[in-house]
């Protein structure tokens, strides 16, 4: 039989409904897949039998003509999702062994619609980090390797690490995400997949862990724009339980799918040369406006001159969301409780201190003092001044373009421990995603071509707020001129 593990979601759909395969097929082909990739650990927790029975009811489905949008199609769920009886762990050693007793808006529309569960995806932990390092079920690994024979181990990107594994190596056809700052698009340019963040508010954050309320969006991962879209659709929609839930249609992306730009502009902004960027990076740039005028768009320069605040402005946001956010684990009402101290302040200060790792306490530290009396204007204040000008900059230059185009990541993927003693470093790897997610607005990354040493990079679309079509367009648009159809050379 073919190897049902390599084809998209698209494919699986079409092959199960005209009976070229069974749904138990392909969950059983991905369960093997699953238990082969094992050395990547991509998973906190599999769940084999969750996929067969959705299986199960997908092939009895299709008996009865009865079948829902994602039949017979397995997924892998970022371990960020609360689901049903299932772990939900953040990959924090604070929530091991928590089981909510509820599903996340988003994982449970992806169940409505047919599909199955693989099991849950492993993180960064509470999605802080760009690495997939700092998990407490230790480091997801890329199945790219550089080909200078060095075997090294790779990061696949985070935080959305094992989805993007999960993904690339096969293991799953389409995996949930978050991106607040870039957690989806980075790690999928690093494994050569598609990733797309949709408008802050076109999916529902209930049931999923905060880590940054204000910026935090949950979306797919897969090996392609059409498949990103298919995904899509099904998790999104109004939610009444979230209150930033935008209650606006969800539009039929997969069918209005289109490679022609004509009439379209796409904005190339000036300030996005950076100094010290890769050659093959800006290569990779030229080629992805060479390709969108191919499709028949009008290339414009336009200006985002806030985008150099950014990164800082993203850095006071985020922790201080942050801190704020996980002032509920205290030991009392969620996970870990650490016991045999003399009083609840210490039994506070003791959970705290052996449930969070070292990077979720850096960043708790540094929201604690930019929140704080004395800093909050210099800083927190500031930073949301900062923030309005950068989306009047998007605002200003969607007057005269449609989309924007920008390279994902400013290098590929670099190795476990090269970044980690320097945290600076590590955040400069979202440089080009964070100024999108400070505005809310929808933004994709799709693969475009090797580095030298033989690993993905990947382009990255910006769109106007709702206009998740354009984004999708474009990024077939260049899906098609790219031809990239390389895949990790299996060696798990």
């Amino acid at each position: 039989m073919t190897d049902l593990t390599g084809k998209t979601i698209a494919q699986l759909r079409d092959g199960f409904r005209a009976g070229e395969f069974s749904a138990r097929e392909i969950a059983e082909s991905f369960n093997a897949a699953v238990v082969a990739g094992r050395a990547l650990n991509a998973w906190t927790v599999e769940t084999p039998e969750l996929a067969l029975a959705a299986a199960d009811e997908a092939d009895k489905a299709r008996a009865s003509n009865e079948l829902k949008p994602l039949s017979g199609i397995p997924l892998g769920i970022k371990d960020l999702f609360c689901t049903e009886g299932v772990d939900s762990t953040t990959a924090s050693n604070i929530l091991k062994g928590f089981k909510p007793t509820y599903e996340s808006t988003v994982s449970g529309n992806l169940k409505r619609a047919g599909a199955g569960m693989l099991g849950k995806l492993n993180m960064d932990e509470f999605a802080m980090g760009s690495s997939n390092e700092t998990s407490a079920y230790g480091p997801v690994i890329s199945p790219w390797r550089r080909n200078d024979g060095g075997n090294a181990a790779l990061t696949p990107g985070g935080s959305s690490g094992g989805s993007a594994a999960a993904v690339s190596a096969g293991m799953a056809p389409g995996a949930t995400g978050t991106d607040t700052g870039g957690s989806i698009r980075q790690p999928a340019a690093f494994v050569g997949i598609s990733g797309i963040k949709p408008t802050y508010g076109r999916c529902s954050r209930w049931g999923i862990v905060a880590f940054a309320s204000s910026l935090d969006q949950a979306g797919p991962m897969a090996k392609d724009v059409r498949d990103c879209a298919i995904l899509l659709e099904n998790m999104c929609g109004f939610d009444p339980k979230d209150a930033t839930s935008l209650d606006v249609p969800v539009p039929n992306w997969e069918a209005s799918l289109s490679s022609d730009l004509r009439g379209k502009r796409v904005g190339i902004p000036k300030e996005y040369r950076i100094d010290g960027v890769p050659d093959e990076i800006n290569a990779l740039w030229s080629k992805g406006i060479a390709w969108l005028k191919d499709a028949g768009a009008e290339i414009v320069e336009i200006s985002l001159p806030h985008t150099k605040y950014a990164l800082p402005t993203y850095y006071i946001i985020a922790p201080a969301e942050a801190s704020s956010n996980l002032a509920r684990y205290d030991g009392v009402r969620y996970g870990l409780r650490e016991m045999g101290v003399k009083s609840l302040d210490d039994m506070y200060a003791a959970t705290r201190d052996h449930g969070f790792g070292a990077e979720v306490k850096r960043r708790i530290m540094i929201g604690t003092y930019v929140l704080s009396a004395g800093f909050y204007d210099a800083y927190f204040t500031q930073a949301q001044k900062v923030r309005t000008l950068i989306k009047r900059d998007f605002a200003e230059a969607f007057t005269k373009c449609d989309l924007i185009l920008t390279p994902t990541a400013p290098s590929a993927a670099f190795g476990l421990g090269e970044k980690t003693s320097d945290p600076l470093a590590m955040y400069l790897n979202d440089v080009f995603a964070v100024p999108a997610s400070l505005a809310g607005l929808p933004a994709m990354s799709v693969p475009g071509d090797l580095d030298g040493q033989g690993l993905p990079l990947g382009l990255h679309l910006i769109g106007k707020e709702l206009d998740e079509q354009t984004v999708l367009d474009a990024g077939l648009a260049i899906e098609e001129r790219a031809e990239f159809t390389h895949r990790a050379e299996k060696w798990w």
